[in-house]
């Protein structure tokens, strides 16, 4: 996720009226999208993030097909790579000159959006549609103070990948389920093959699953108060560098995650906290090229509540509010989020659907969706706040200190705990 907070609210909803990018029609909605989807006409505007060369002709393939369906409504494609996609969104957003009329946009960046008045409210509009078919998990990234204002369209999370074989060579017959277990299995493997236990991943995101298992986030919403440096994310950051200087190969903070990636795929260390994005560079790896099956899939190892729970990812369609044609840009959001729509994505794009019933048996064929489904029935999303995204900036500043050693983790989390203060008007510590 980007970072940054977008102070802009007050001239966002002085240039809602103007003119979206791709609108050839002066209509705004009138309800036709639900009332005669057919009669709906228009030219609108879709920016898509996803990977321009092995995913975004899918997404292209069924465009054609939504205005097959719908032969009035013309959709101009956009591909944006995914690292610029927030900042050219706010800047046309907030000019009211450029912006599309749909855009996908990460879960994270929905309460942003929302409490700017870039995207619309999809609350009775045609953009919903089968509402219980959705899993929890991505349709609650949908939310901020009690609206919708977004449509799952494809969901990730956290799990515990591991080396099947060095689990077997060690004598261990299952995953940990806590994370005491997994420094226990840690110390196990290393004794007996070896391999180090894990790589521990320095970004702050996959901390989350451990402040979750101690039952807080990075801020209570609800309450107005900041919970970083509360006695239970204190535990969880302390279980973290347990993690680190007794159970992760040597961790350098340039490249961490690249060196994570090679260290697990050629069999250097035995398990990793990753999400399904890493998969195809995993089997790539000398540990599990040719040999898929010995990639194993679990949910993150679960801290004192007891439940396993990390952070919901992926990608939720929005509706820009500024659009001139509404009802069209609500029918495109319900085509492209469908069960079909999500079936054919995740059939050849390796994605994890939103629905319930995309799951089908050609969908969990995919040995990486299947072994995720069951973990995402553990997936949580992060604290609904406009600033979430700014939040993680001071965090990763402090956590990298306190895995280094140079404060402690109390120390490290009062000080980011000041810097959540900054970025939190009105909040608590």
């Amino acid at each position: 996720m980007r970072r940054g907070i977008s102070a802009v609210a007050m001239a966002a909803a002085i240039v809602l009226g103007a003119t979206a990018c791709g609108g050839s029609s002066d209509n705004k909605s009138t309800g036709d999208a639900a009332k005669d989807p057919a009669g709906v006409s228009g030219e609108i505007t879709y920016w898509d993030t996803s990977d321009a060369t092995n995913e975004a002709p899918v997404y292209q393939a069924l465009i054609k097909t939504f205005e097959a369906k719908y032969p009035k409504i013309k959709v101009k494609y956009v591909n944006v790579p995914f690292a610029d996609v927030e900042q050219k969104f706010k800047t046309a957003a907030q000019s009211g000159k450029g912006a599309p009329d749909v855009v996908r946009a990460d879960v994270g960046l929905i309460p942003e959006y929302a409490s700017l008045h870039y995207i619309a409210p999809l609350d009775g509009t045609a953009a919903l549609k089968d509402t219980a078919d959705f899993t929890q998990g991505p349709l609650n990234t949908t939310k901020y103070e009690g609206k919708t204002y977004g449509v799952p369209s494809v969901t990730d999370t956290l799990g515990l990948l591991y080396n099947k074989e060095i689990f077997a060579k060690a004598g261990i017959a299952k995953p940990p389920t806590t994370w005491d277990e997994f420094i226990s299995v840690s110390k196990t493997i290393k004794d007996k093959t070896g391999v180090t236990g894990t790589y521990l991943n320095p970004d702050t995101y996959f901390l989350m699953p451990m402040l979750f298992g101690e039952g807080t986030d990075l801020a209570d919403a609800a309450a107005k108060k900041i919970t970083i440096n509360s006695p239970e994310a204190v535990k969880a950051v302390t279980k973290a560098k347990q993690i680190y200087d007794t159970s992760s190969q040597k961790v350098d903070f340039a490249s961490a995650y690249d060196n994570m990636q090679t260290s697990f795929k050629n069999g250097k260390v035995a398990m990793l906290i990753q999400g399904p994005w890493s998969v195809s560079d995993d089997i790539s790896g000398s540990a599990f090229k040719g040999k898929e099956s010995n990639l194993g899939y679990a949910p993150v190892p679960a801290g004192s509540t007891g439940k396993p729970q990390a952070p919901t990812g992926g990608h939720d369609l929005a509706v820009y509010q500024g659009s001139k044609n509404l009802d069209a840009s609500y029918l495109f959001t319900e085509f492209m989020t469908n069960s079909a729509s999500q079936v054919t994505i995740a059939t050849k794009t390796g994605t994890l659907p939103t629905r319930t019933s995309a799951y089908t048996p050609a969908v969990t064929a995919d040995a990486k969706i299947a072994g995720f489904k069951g973990i995402m029935d553990t997936a949580r999303p992060r604290v609904a706040l406009p600033q979430v995204g700014s939040l993680f900036t001071p965090l990763q500043q402090q956590y990298v200190k306190i895995l280094q050693g140079q404060v402690s983790v109390q120390a490290g989390l009062d000080a980011a705990a000041g810097e959540f203060a900054k970025l939190l008007p009105g909040f608590t510590k």
